[in-house]
């Protein structure tokens, strides 16, 4: 292999599970695929601070529910420490945990017992990702358009300026965009819903449907509707469902393993 190139078919993996007997089981399943090299593993949240920094792997198979730092506490620990963040792949025995994977982006989530033919999809995945963050090394990636943090929402004849973070959601009806804060229901003065979302943070804001756009931090809950389809249940006074169209739902399948 020449010098300063990585071999994209090798993964390196580290495996966090404080239950040793599935901790095992799965370092001996990543055994057994073609280039994946285990370079550790650690039973608690801590430890698997430490073991990231030390070894800094491709991807870090993470179980969700640890005593202690649980598995979303050591994404944020990582986070707090600016330590640069490998590919997660989340495990745990119960489904409630999807929407949160969907917000810390994790690359994929597995439902314990872990299956073989299920975590080849997984190793697949990692192996694509890998590849194309090294087809556009960061260096020479375009730089990212600049994303509003502020928006203004008129209330009652009054102009509120509030943090895009705090925005729930927004919606269009005859041409009028309406927006959803945390404490606050008012209009924008974007004349569209595209234009509205192209100036949002495309990490954060998904529009999930022609007429709305959601925070995805703000999801409570994903609910099964009619013909495979499914409505989003927002975290505002009001809980809103919210649908989801056909064409994003195989988007929403995809990240939250549905």
């Amino acid at each position: 292999m020449p010098m300063g190139q990585r071999a994209t078919d090798t993964i390196t993996a580290l495996v966090v599970d404080d239950e040793k007997p599935a901790c095992d089981e799965l370092i001996y399943l990543l055994k057994g695929f073609p280039g994946v090299v285990v370079v550790g593993a650690a039973t608690n949240g801590i430890e698997a601070v430490r073991l990231i920094e030390q070894t800094d792997p491709d991807v870090v198979f993470l179980d969700v529910q640890m005593p202690g730092l649980d598995g979303f506490g050591v994404i944020r620990m990582l986070q707090e420490k600016k330590i640069p963040l490998p590919k997660f792949v989340l495990a745990t025995a119960y489904d409630q945990y999807a929407v949160e994977g969907f917000r810390v982006q994790a690359l994929d989530y597995l439902l314990k017992p872990i299956q073989r033919e299920r975590l080849a999809l997984t190793i697949e995945r990692a192996r694509q990702a890998l590849e194309d963050r090294l087809r556009l090394p960061e260096a020479a990636a375009p730089p990212r358009p600049a994303h509003r943090t502020k928006l203004l929402v008129k209330s009652g004849n009054r102009n509120f300026i509030v943090d895009a973070n705090d925005v729930i959601y927004a919606t269009i009806e005859d041409g009028l965009i309406t927006v959803v804060t945390t404490n606050l229901e008012g209009q924008s003065n974007y004349r569209t819903i595209e234009e509205l979302h192209s100036s949002l943070d495309p990490e954060i804001f998904w529009r999930v449907h022609r007429s709305y756009v959601v925070n995805i931090n703000r999801i409570k809950e994903v609910i099964p509707w009619f013909k495979s389809t499914y409505l989003l249940r927002m975290d505002d006074k009001n809980q809103t469902e919210i649908p989801v169209s056909r064409s994003q739902t195989k988007r929403l399948r995809a990240l939250l393993r549905l």
